[in-house]
């Protein structure tokens, strides 16, 4: 069988910038030489460009709020920059995360902490700094008022447990979060600012089910004498890195993957309302003849939310040192310099499926294509970037550049490791001066 001609191909849909970078002549090899392993390109351009186009959402449905970039998506410092700079906000689940923004010149009233129980260095420094705290149990709030008396008064959200959830870890169920309520009236240092709620999947109608609902319990806790003016929405803000067309015929078939590999699920590569155009059918969603966005405006309640993977969509790419090429059965084995930890969707279980590129050293007008899966350059069996069997123009070679596109969303960092004590990828921040690319690594 011919593979070159059998095998799905899976392109990755592409902005110009990540084009052009990549094109740019000696540009990517320049930075290989710099830094001597694999490395991140991040865009801060195309961030900025995306969380402004959930602002302008915002606007346009007339609508206060904030958009809180969900940093565990990506460690890099240069989207904080943006978000200091842009009207921006910050959700963050740790001591180090909440510092970074400040250091980064996000005010602490920009942030917002979430997650599970937390530390109380993590709550003192939340208060200190004017965050806003989304509140995850009974016995946090009890800590975090102890602290607030000290450490400065403190706003908070309740997190909400969804009705469609019962079971997850996260969240207030209806009888704690009716105390917690009535717990705040008498809690000096503490004021209760509305509710948040976090969903799985990345479904419209469920967010704005919920959110309506919420919008009755602020009321309720307003009567109280709590001073509401804000639910989030949490994450779960749609993203595409494939066509349409190419998606629906992927079929998962394990002739598709070396060694027969089976994977349960795999991310919804392709899928629609995307980012803001999904915020944007949230808000327009209709409850008793009045979209959300109405009712919203109607009990003076701004919205907040928390994406992370959408803010980061076409923001950045990863590039792999190959380090050779060896045939196997009816296809090839490309090894690169680096691990699997730094596409992290196979840690996970699962596959990051847009095909990788290839940039070869010296390109081969006359080379003939071949299959091949990519392996990390760790002693494990199971350290594979791609377990897919990728069609590239030609055999992959010592000193080429495997390009993982699009992966600046939860792939570069979240499991990253310095197993065989190999160094962490550094993220390079490109930025385009007219003609001119430039790169820096990022703080």
């Amino acid at each position: 069988m011919d593979l070159s001609t059998e095998l799905v191909k899976l392109p990755a849909l592409e902005q110009e910038w990540q084009r052009r970078v990549r094109s740019e002549p000696g540009f990517l090899f320049g930075i290989h030489q710099a830094v001597g392993g694999p490395f991140h390109i991040v865009y801060p351009r195309q961030f900025e460009k995306n969380l402004r186009s959930f602002q302008e959402v915002l606007a346009a449905h007339r609508i206060p709020g904030r958009v809180y970039y969900g940093k565990k998506a990506n460690k890099a410092g240069c989207w904080l920059d943006v978000v200091a700079d842009a009207d921006g906000s910050v959700d963050v689940a740790s001591e180090p995360e909440l510092v970074h923004a400040l250091a980064h010149g996000v005010r602490g009233r920009d942030i917002g902490v979430t997650g599970a129980a937390k530390s109380a260095g993590l709550l003192r420094l939340a208060a200190r700094h004017d965050c806003v705290v989304a509140v995850d149990a009974l016995d946090e709030l009890e800590r975090l008022a102890t602290i607030a008396e000290t450490a400065g008064r403190v706003r908070i959200l309740l997190r909400c447990l969804p009705p469609n959830a019962p079971h997850s870890r996260f969240g207030l169920s209806e009888t704690d979060l009716r105390q917690a309520v009535t717990r705040c009236g008498h809690l000096a240092a503490v004021d209760l600012i509305g509710f948040s709620f976090h969903l799985d999947g990345y479904q419209v109608r469920p967010r704005a089910e919920l959110a309506y609902d919420l919008i009755a319990l602020c009321a309720k806790a307003k009567a109280q004498g709590h001073p509401i003016s804000a639910i989030s929405l949490g994450g779960g803000f749609a993203c595409s890195y494939l066509s349409p067309e190419d998606w629906a015929g992927f079929t998962g078939g394990e002739e598709l993957f070396h060694a027969g590999k089976r994977f349960e699920k795999f991310y919804p590569y392709a899928q629609g309302p995307n980012g803001a155009a999904m915020l944007d059918a949230i808000l327009g969603t209709g409850f008793d003849g009045r979209p959300l966005a109405g009712h919203l405006r109607a009990n003076d309640i701004e919205l907040f939310l928390e994406p992370g993977r959408a803010l980061l969509i076409d923001a950045g790419f990863t590039a792999f040192p190959v380090l050779g090429f060896k045939r196997h059965a009816d296809h090839g084995i490309t090894t690169v310099q680096g691990l699997s930890m730094s596409v992290s969707e196979q840690w996970k279980g699962s596959e990051f499926l847009p095909d990788p590129i290839l940039l070869p050293r010296n390109a081969d007008a006359a080379a003939v294509p071949v299959a091949a899966c990519v392996g990390g350059s760790s002693c494990m069996e199971y350290d594979m970037l791609t377990w897919r069997k990728i069609i590239f123009p030609q055999p992959p070679q010592f000193g080429d550049l495997l390009l993982y596109p699009n992966t600046a969303g939860y792939q570069m960092d979240k499991n990253e490791s310095e197993f065989h004590q190999l160094p962490l990828p550094p993220k390079v921040v490109v930025t385009a001066d007219g003609d001119r690319l430039t790169w820096r690594l990022d703080r």
